[in-house]
């Protein structure tokens, strides 16, 4: 694949972001976002006690009295449907922790997050999960991202059943399944009664991207989603997401320490440093 043409933009807001010409619908908006981190003996965790070592001042500002970090400060940005917005930062610098607030995982401290055009509202279960509808996440870690006691077929049923489809004939259910596992070249007659330690990494990364292609969310955190697998999965990898966004013109936030990489498939990019876009 090659690297995305250049297109025409046009400015948006007071800091200058570039957005896409031709996307002014608003999908996803972040005002001022701000939130806290790993809670310890006053070293900050997500920050990185190197930074102390050194006498940052950035991170010891992170720090609240209760040995708490702002892991994400002040952090603004808005996405459009169907772009691919690239965030970049070395280790520790607020990408997962940026991610997990946008998934609802981990409360704003301040600030706002408006979905669709509207304050977003996940106050109980269930408004949670009719938001996980719309907005899901690839993790890094693939061995990490599985009810490894689970077995193939229940996770992908989950999805059908978290999109309203529970009561679907078996035989559809199946059809459904089997379809997402051929969009990432998996077999669903030989995955079916196996369990998620069975497969190798490659293969849970691409059950993983199955799941979106049943969920169809309209954002999908991509949080470092090649870094823990081999350089032949990678491509593979990048080139199912990029098919996904095309096919059903999902927005996809790309997180990754690599730069270049991030240049290769978004957009836009943002580096992010100390919990801030620098």
């Amino acid at each position: 694949r090659t690297p995305n043409k250049i297109r025409p933009s046009r400015q948006c807001g007071e800091k200058g972001v570039v957005i896409p010409a031709g996307r002014s619908r608003s999908l996803l908006q972040l005002h001022e976002l701000a939130g806290l981190g790993g809670k310890g003996l006053g070293v900050p965790e997500v920050v990185g006690d190197w930074l102390l070592n050194q006498g940052n001042d950035a991170a010891l500002d992170g720090l609240a009295g209760n040995g708490e970090v702002q892991a994400v400060r002040g952090v603004s940005f808005e996405v459009k449907k169907g772009e691919i917005l690239g965030i970049v930062g070395e280790s520790g610098s607020g990408k997962t922790t940026l991610s997990k607030m946008l998934l609802g995982l981990i409360s704003v401290t301040e600030g706002e997050i408006d979905f669709q055009g509207k304050p977003r509202d996940i106050s109980n279960g269930k408004k949670k999960k009719e938001y996980w509808k719309g907005i899901q996440a690839i993790f890094q870690d693939p061995f990490a991202s599985y009810n490894m006691f689970k077995r193939v077929d229940s996770v992908l049923l989950d999805c059908i059943n978290m999109r309203g489809d529970k009561n679907l004939p078996k035989e559809e259910k199946e059809r459904l399944m089997t379809e997402a596992c051929s969009f990432v070249n998996l077999k669903y007659a030989e995955l079916t009664n196996k369990y998620p330690f069975e497969l190798s990494g490659g293969q849970m990364q691409r059950l993983m991207i199955a799941r979106i292609f049943l969920l169809k969310p309209n954002i999908l955190l991509a949080d470092e989603p090649t870094s823990m697998i081999d350089a032949c999965s990678r491509a593979t990898i990048l080139d199912m997401l990029l098919k996904l966004r095309d096919e059903i013109n999902m927005t996809i936030i790309f997180i990754t320490h690599d730069i270049g990489l991030a240049y290769y498939v978004s957009d836009n990019v943002y580096i992010m440093e100390h919990g801030k876009f620098v």
